[in-house]
């Protein structure tokens, strides 16, 4: 008779829908199909919100970014509203229940995120532009409380982690097939290579970090024997996916950042000694100063430009006498170090540097796709850019944030009891290695596509070393601590 029952009120609130969103065509609103999902949301956040975030990260890769480039103002949908909604809900909590896990707090990574957030807030107060600062500063909040500081507590079960990780490259493989197809109504051309993926990605370098950031993931998860053999070979599939894509994707930066990620993975893996490392690192920096002539000699006699054949895109790596892009990419770092310069210690403020950095320019120094709209892109680097923004300790934190994060990345892989914590650890740690890399020459960390796998691996590698370094047998218990209703998030 319950069932019964059940049955009907189903078919009751079906057919008033039904009705409903029939009306709503009928006057042209279209907009009435996605309530179930509104509804399906709404209970996520008060019931599942360890579900709604891996939603968030499923939906991200095919996310549509709407901007206005005049206010600096844009919002990705609809990735970026359902953090904001986490984010506030999670506030309130932590403020209603005044607890949360104290090993996250005083972490060494969550000390060095905090100094990041808090001095990105006092530059947010001295900006040349305020209401640009204060929209980055927000935005780097919920990317930030959602996958570090609540994605931490969902990587206490570790199959979060691998949930995670597949999420995100099932959704990325759909943006993968759609640009494979565009790319190739084009004759996979390297010049159409820079634009094909759009709406998703906003041109080929942000789309070439992403899939370089996968892939020593999913290479690291063949080896994975923990896992069956048709994991493994859905892994390969992965992997080999990835790899395709990458090559088309025609991003120098991140063919760069994939080979730097795989010498890091044979320090590692081999156990070479720190100060054999430092010393070579030493080496080559003297070796630098010394034949600096020579070197930039050998430099400015190639002119080889960005093409189509794989040796030669490669080649134009290092042309900076004729390569536009890597010759407007020279232009913006000078322009940022002398915003530096003038502001060496608030800098100009988070988000400022495309509306402010025109006037730095030297005529010299300009390329053909040089611009004074502050329309097409930002200072290029993780490092340089909060220079010019945020100055010296802007810098200082996004470098701080990425030492505490290795080490603590490493340590774990070599002291983790499990097998599988330990390839967690390496994978992310080399995922990151590829974006800190990819970081000299590029930075998107005020985009979702960015910002969730580098926010959430970060949290992993924090989960990993808080939660299960120590355990022989892993928790892959259910984490009812993200569930709203629940008070043990706090515990």
């Amino acid at each position: 008779m319950l069932a019964n029952l059940k049955l009907r009120w189903f078919y009751l609130f079906s057919g008033l829908f039904i009705l409903l969103n029939s009306l709503l065509i009928a006057k042209e609103f279209f907009w009435g199909i996605a309530i179930p999902v509104a509804i399906i949301i709404a209970l996520m956040y008060l019931f599942w919100l360890d579900k709604l975030i891996l939603f968030i990260v499923f939906v991200t890769p095919l996310a549509i970014n709407i901007a206005d480039s005049e206010l600096g103002i844009g919002i990705s949908l609809p990735s970026e509203p359902l953090m904001v909604g986490v984010m506030i809900i999670f506030i309130l909590k932590t403020l209603f229940t005044n607890h949360y896990d104290r090993r996250i707090l005083t972490h060494p990574v969550s000390i060095a995120i905090f100094f990041s957030l808090v001095w990105m807030l006092i530059t947010s107060i001295t900006s040349e532009l305020p209401l640009v600062s204060f929209k980055s500063y927000a935005a780097r909040l919920w990317f930030v409380i959602p996958f570090y500081f609540i994605g931490i507590l969902l990587f206490k079960d570790v199959k979060n982690i691998s949930r995670f990780k597949w999420l995100y490259m099932a959704s990325l493989t759909i943006v993968i097939i759609y640009t494979t197809f565009h790319h190739s109504s084009f004759g996979f051309a390297e010049k159409q290579g820079h634009w094909v993926m759009k709406p998703f990605f906003n041109d080929h370098t942000a789309y070439g970090a992403i899939l370089a950031f996968f892939v020593p993931v999913f290479v690291g998860f063949i080896f994975n024997r923990e896992r069956s053999r048709t994991y493994r070979l859905y892994a390969a599939l992965a992997s080999v996916i990835l790899l395709g894509a990458l090559y088309l994707s025609f991003s120098r930066a991140a063919w760069v950042s994939v080979a730097g990620s795989v010498v890091v993975a044979v320090l590692v893996v081999y156990k070479i000694k720190f100060r054999w490392i430092f010393g070579s690192i030493i080496i080559l920096i003297s070796s630098f100063y010394i034949f600096k002539s020579d070197i930039l000699y050998a430099l400015e006699k190639n002119k080889q430009d960005s093409s189509a054949n794989f040796i030669e895109h490669v080649q134009s790596i290092y042309n900076i006498s004729s390569d536009a892009s890597n010759l407007e990419r020279i232009n913006r770092w000078q322009s940022a170090l002398r915003m530096f310069e003038e502001r060496p210690v608030f800098g100009w403020g988070p988000g400022t540097y495309q509306f402010i950095y025109a006037p730095f320019q030297r005529s010299k120094e300009r390329t053909i796709i040089s611009t004074n709209a502050g329309d097409l892109g930002n200072a290029h680097s993780e490092y340089i850019g909060p220079l010019s923004e945020q100055g010296v300790f802007g810098t200082l934190s996004i470098l701080w944030i990425g030492i505490a994060v290795i080490i603590t990345g490493i340590r774990v892989y070599k002291k983790a009891r499990n097998r599988e914590v330990r390839l967690y650890s390496l994978v992310s740690v080399l995922a990151l290695v590829t974006y800190f890399i990819h970081g000299f020459l590029n930075n998107f960390l005020d985009t979702d596509k960015a910002s969730v796998p580098f926010w959430g691996f970060i949290a992993m590698v924090v989960a990993l070393d808080i939660f299960h370094k120590d355990s022989e047998f892993v928790n892959t218990g259910s984490i009812h601590a993200l569930k709203p209703s629940n008070t043990e998030i706090s515990e």
